[in-house]
């Protein structure tokens, strides 16, 4: 592996005390012959991360004074880097750093790289319903088959996924929203096979508090990329419903309206009118992004 660029990598940490100190040292160790950026975002830690911070001397260190999120923390580190290429990476332990040069192979070709989880990875199961909901949802959005939504690990070409950090999240669905972002956009982007370990520490995503969360992230992603897909099925279905249930009601009893049918009939044109204002606000939004993109080629 060549580096033709110059890279920043990125490591978002909010209370991981148990495992930040091992994965910088791992990490120092693979890019001591490397003129690389690291960059830890202590994201308003409670524990000793901070302090296990500063016992190194070759990172930029930035401290959140409250935790704002993990999307939060990645877009203070993107924002501070000065790498051509950005390398996305946990600080939990989960990612090892062998696998970075198989992500920067593909840049410049690709404009994201995204690390692949095997199925030999370290995953938690209880998410996998979720996560299965959510990756068919974004399926349908970026009209791609994306095998891993929201790996943690990925390399990115700077000055592209600045002119994004606007629409994206500060919590825990950035990497999420990022890949639908890069697909919708027309960006290149690849997966390549990683595995990934077990984290060490607690997770601090938790399935009551997130999983709501989830399902509010569905409905940001189908209101910022593709709402009337959505609103127009919703709408010819209500419609066929109360078409369907109005006809019946006129065979059976002769002709009259029927007030349920009605209804139905004018709940789906509320909602094909709701869904064409928010496709062209949606249609703003992009044409934005991609007169950014347009000027940055």
């Amino acid at each position: 592996m060549n580096d033709p660029q110059k890279i920043s990598i990125v490591i978002p940490a909010f209370d991981e005390a148990e495992g930040i100190e091992d994965t910088l040292n791992e990490l120092l160790e693979f890019i001591k012959d490397r003129d690389w950026e690291i960059i830890v975002v202590n994201d308003g830690s409670a524990d000793e991360t901070l302090k296990i911070l500063q016992k190194f001397g070759r990172l930029k260190v930035i401290d959140h004074p409250y935790n704002k999120g993990y999307g939060a923390a990645l877009k203070t580190g993107i924002k501070s880097a000065s790498g051509d290429v950005v390398i996305l990476f946990d600080g939990d332990g989960q990612h090892n750093p062998a696998d970075i040069p198989g992500l920067l192979d593909k840049i410049p070709e690709y404009d994201m790289a995204v690390g692949e989880r095997s199925k030999n990875s370290k995953q938690d199961w209880l998410r996998k319903p979720g996560k299965w909901v959510l990756g068919m949802v974004a399926n349908i959005l970026s009209e791609h088959k994306i095998p891993d939504l929201n790996s943690g690990l990925r390399a990115i070409k700077r000055h592209i996924i600045l002119d994004m950090l606007e629409i994206f999240p500060d919590g825990f669905s950035f990497s999420t929203t990022s890949t639908i972002a890069f697909f919708k956009m027309g960006y290149n982007v690849c997966y390549v096979p990683i595995t990934a370990r077990k984290r060490v520490g607690k997770s601090t995503v938790r399935q009551a508090k997130h999983g709501p969360q989830v399902l509010l992230l569905i409905l940001r992603l189908i209101s910022l990329f593709s709402p009337l897909r959505i609103f127009l099925n919703v709408s010819l279905w209500l419609f066929i419903v109360g078409f369907i249930y109005q006809v019946e009601e006129i065979i059976r009893r002769g002709l009259h309206i029927v007030n349920g049918a009605l209804l139905l009939i004018i709940s789906s044109i509320i909602i094909f009118l709701f869904g064409l204002i928010a496709d062209q606000l949606s249609g703003l939004r992009l044409s934005l992004l991609k007169s950014k993109k347009n000027k940055n080629k």
